[in-house]
């Protein structure tokens, strides 16, 4: 074909005999993340019953641009279309013009087929700023250095003796096979934060899935009583702690920061170059945590397509309507909250 005539873009749907080529060009493009994988598409369907939409468009047969979708449906929480529920990045991956225009226009016309009232791209980086956005969070990236001990001395001195104590304390971690004592404590810590927790069938499901970059930490005292855990994603040379969870006892010994040193160490040790700290609500504790880590902010560009809303949804514990919800939730006994909150928090995503 002459390069006066060029082979139109053509979107498509995932299907399992396009999956392989999918995940092959999330791990060579540069704007895709783990979270881009076309797992999430089997993980969110069958754990939350959400409605997937992987859409990638392709010229000649190579794939350029892939986005992955999912239609979340809630009295309470709305109606949207979203990329992606429970995952911090999405958005459209790929840097062709005609295929991200290809599959904006599918999005868009597969949003007002649907019926939704908004359109939501989580991107890591700005596609269209003129777009109405959510200024709610940020996240934390930063350079794992090649020596362990660069990275030990990296970190902010303050921060830094908070490490020392938990090693002092004689903290031990380890990496575990299950999610049994990590979902112990991941529950009880939202709980207490007044936030439904995930059920437990969703992290024993991304172990599966994900196998060897999906990894549970655990950190223990001296006599193996888990103190605090973390799950994390490993995707090319990057290492992302995404969920986590703190026993009672483990200000006092500093388990929270071991664990991160933790992992940065074991990461640093396996040739990762990349610690992703992950999304925080401006201004909330785990935001002001991972800036005393030396690690600086940079916003978040959610970006809404609205259809049947004159404003951005505020889904999170920062709007004031959700007080009262919050403060009874923290008052539900451990088993009641693990029972309901599945129910609810599948449509917060």
């Amino acid at each position: 074909m002459s390069a006066a005539h060029p082979a139109s873009v053509q979107v498509c749907r995932l299907d399992a005999a396009s999956r392989a080529r999918w995940d092959a060009f999330v791990h060579a493009c540069p704007q895709a993340t783990f979270f881009h994988l076309a797992a999430w598409q089997g993980i969110v369907e069958d754990v939350f019953r959400h409605r997937c939409h992987f859409l990638y468009a392709e010229r000649n047969g190579e794939i350029l641009a892939v986005l992955p979708l999912a239609e979340v449906s809630s009295r309470l929480f709305g109606h949207a279309l979203t990329s992606l529920p429970f995952c911090v990045y999405g958005g459209i991956a790929g840097d062709d013009p005609a295929a991200v225009a290809a599959l904006e226009a599918e999005a868009d016309a597969l949003a007002r087929t649907l019926g939704v009232q908004h359109l939501e791209y989580r991107n890591l980086s700005a596609r269209h700023p003129e777009w109405p956005r959510q200024e709610v969070y940020v996240t934390f990236r930063k350079a794992i250095l090649p020596e362990v001990d660069a990275n030990m001395a990296a970190i902010p001195r303050k921060q830094r003796a908070m490490v020392r104590k938990g090693i002092k304390n004689g903290l031990v971690s380890e990496i575990d096979a299950g999610v049994e004592r990590f979902f112990a404590l991941y529950a009880d810590n939202v709980r207490r934060h007044g936030t439904p927790a995930l059920p437990k069938r969703f992290f024993a499901r991304l172990r599966e899935v994900f196998g060897e970059a999906c990894e549970v930490l655990i950190v223990t005292d001296g006599a193996g009583k888990a103190l605090s855990g973390v799950l994390s994603f490993y995707f090319r040379d990057e290492v992302l702690p995404y969920y986590a969870g703190d026993d009672l006892a483990a200000r006092d010994l500093a388990a929270n920061d071991f664990k991160y040193w933790e992992l940065m160490r074991r990461a640093c040790e396996r040739g990762c170059r990349l610690f992703d700290y992950g999304r925080s609500k401006i201004g909330t504790g785990p935001w002001s945590f991972k800036k005393n880590w030396g690690f600086e902010a940079q916003p978040l560009s959610y970006e809404y397509v609205l259809y049947k809303r004159d404003s951005v949804p505020q889904n999170n514990p920062m709007n004031p309507k959700y007080r009262l919800f919050i403060a009874l939730w923290k008052r539900l006994p451990l088993g009641v909250a693990n029972a309901l909150g599945p129910h609810i928090v599948r449509n917060l995503g």
